[in-house]
């Protein structure tokens, strides 16, 4: 029997996206400043669709709880990093880790179902717009959002709980700048057959169900739209799901990216700089996005100053 080194885990060490000490200060101001300007932006939307009467529609209903979900997957996993980075410490104890896994699951689960939701929303108003406030009422909205809560809820806890029953080495140092699933579960010392079965089961049925719901709504709507014989009348419409579409793109294009690039390069530090991307980025060009392509909004946030 090969012997192995168990022990019990207290704490992982993370070590970030660089290891060199006159990167800190670099990593901390970018970090904070686009931290900043995602907690600001999204909270600016939120609070121009709530005070706005005119914003208090299914689309802008949606669009207010993704810059609520942006916000919070970010602050995941940001304020660990930069406290880690000001105390020159890579520390995060095992609850911490678990703590921090959850909820970025949570969140970034939630995000994907939110754009798929908004799609359909897209879809209703564009080729059913007579029927629009009959199918989109308060009730089903509130109903779509229920169960977008639930499937995040339970599809994160169930990823956590089975972490919780491997056992770990004396290696725990992870490659990442937050507990990132893969990555923790590739420090076990246990069989880890299951745990990789269900992260592989439950990570297809994501990309099957979201993307597969939006290019169908997508599809639908090209469709109606190409039937419009004004030019005018085809902008009007395009332009009403613009915004939505350029943000899925941005999604969707970054976490194809980050997988495509640690399935090309076996450097877990490069995988960590590129997921970045998704992390940080996206979130951050959420609200910039919505604000300047969506005159609405424009005007709600010109209100919300004065």
């Amino acid at each position: 029997m090969e012997s192995r080194n168990y022990t019990h885990v207290s704490a992982f060490f993370l070590l970030g996206l660089s290891e060199e000490a006159e990167m800190r200060p670099l990593l901390f101001g970018l970090f904070l400043s686009m931290y900043l300007i995602t907690f600001i932006g999204n909270l600016l939307i939120i609070l121009a669709i709530i005070t706005d009467s005119h914003l208090h529609t299914p689309m802008y209903f949606f669009l207010s709880n993704l810059s609520f979900t942006d916000i919070c997957f970010t602050s995941t996993t940001v304020p660990k990093m930069l406290l880690n980075i000001q105390m020159q410490s890579k520390v995060i104890t095992y609850e911490g880790c678990l703590i921090q896994m959850y909820f970025f699951m949570l969140f970034g689960v939630l995000d994907n179902f939110l754009l798929t939701v908004m799609a359909y929303d897209r879809f209703v108003a564009i080729c059913h717009p007579l029927h629009y406030t009959v199918i989109m009422n308060p009730k089903f909205c509130g109903l779509l959002l229920l169960v977008s809560w639930l499937l995040s809820v339970l599809d994160s806890l169930l990823l956590v709980l089975m972490v919780l029953q491997l056992s770990f080495c004396t290696e725990l140092e992870i490659p990442h700048f937050f507990c990132e699933l893969n990555q923790v579960v590739q420090l076990s010392c246990s069989d880890t057959f299951l745990n990789d079965l269900v992260m592989y089961f439950t990570s297809a049925i994501l990309v099957i169900i979201s993307p597969t719901g939006i290019f169908l709504s997508y599809s639908k709507i090209v469709s109606s739209i190409l039937r419009i014989s004004s030019a005018g009348g085809k902008y009007k419409a395009f332009s009403t799901c613009g915004s939505h579409l350029l943000v899925v793109s941005l999604f969707y294009g970054t976490s194809v990216g980050v997988y495509l690039s640690s399935s090309v390069t076996q450097n877990s530090k490069e995988s960590a700089i590129v997921s970045v991307m998704y992390t940080v980025v996206t979130p951050m060009l959420n609200p910039f996005i919505y604000s300047l392509r969506n005159k609405d909004t424009k005007q709600a946030l010109r209100n919300l100053f004065s």
